[in-house]
């Protein structure tokens, strides 16, 4: 256990608290919005899947299902609304995601684009439409979901780990500027986690975890204040060392590996 003080406010009595996490139709957040209805948290589930939310509205008494599409800005001011006229809003979770492997000598630009709206200018949309509440009361947590592939450049990845790498450095950045006006800001990055976007991997997935894994690795963040939530720590830590490689070696090591 750490001597230091959490980084964030500690969040480990969800009872009676709102979340709403935009995309939680399948994998992490889904299964992360049922172990915050399992904790006694009000979940506001939303996703472009409408079947789907209902299905688990239907399961998961007391939650709500806000469909939309994270791409469209008046859909998620919207669906916002919505939330805010219920009342306050502890969490917004933000777990959308778009992934297709991609390499240089295969550019499909508007797929790359695809990625882009999805993994990252979807989160503005949702931090534009919850922010100005969450500042007003000086309370209120934000959590976005990256991924290891954004810490550095990586073989298939020239799509999906420079937005994830955006989503990391737009965290570490609200952090900055809303952790003394007594907002939480997270950054939650998984590795290799069997959803249906990791389904179409054609490799071996070091370290694979399972959606419920998952969301309970993202519940102990919370819980200890973290800023970053990484996991399972076996394979992520490895990860990070790629950080503090000089480019000459990371560079062979990645070539190696592809």
């Amino acid at each position: 256990m750490s001597l230091l003080p959490p980084l964030n406010p500690t969040m480990a009595d969800w009872r009676g608290k709102t979340v709403w996490l935009i995309g939680a139709s399948t994998g992490i957040g889904q299964a992360t919005a049922t172990a915050l209805h399992a904790q006694g948290a009000k979940v506001v589930v939303s996703a472009r899947k409408i079947q789907q939310l209902q299905a688990f509205v239907a399961k998961h008494p007391g939650s709500m299902a806000l469909p939309l599409d994270a791409t469209d800005r008046a859909a998620v001011q919207v669906a916002a609304t919505s939330v805010l006229s219920a009342g306050k809003l502890d969490c917004m979770v933000y777990c959308a995601g778009h992934y297709h492997a991609m390499r240089a000598d295969a550019m499909d630009t508007d797929d790359m684009l695809r990625h882009m709206q999805v993994n990252y200018t979807g989160a503005l949309y949702a931090l534009e439409s919850v922010l100005p509440a969450m500042l007003k009361r000086g309370a209120g947590h934000i959590s976005l979901v990256g991924s290891v592939a954004g810490y550095r450049g990586l073989p298939n990845s020239l799509a999906y780990g420079p937005t994830k790498a955006a989503l990391i450095n737009l965290a570490e950045t609200l952090y900055l500027d809303l952790h003394p006006k007594g907002l939480g800001v997270s950054i939650v990055n998984p590795g290799f986690v069997e959803t249906p976007l990791t389904a179409a991997n054609k490799f071996a997935m070091p370290a694979l975890l399972t959606p419920d894994q998952a969301a309970s690795a993202m519940l102990r963040g919370w819980a200890q204040g973290d800023f970053e939530i990484h996991f399972p720590k076996r394979f992520t830590y490895g990860m990070k060392a790629l950080q503090l490689l000089p480019n000459r070696l990371f560079f062979q090591l990645a070539k190696n590996v592809a």
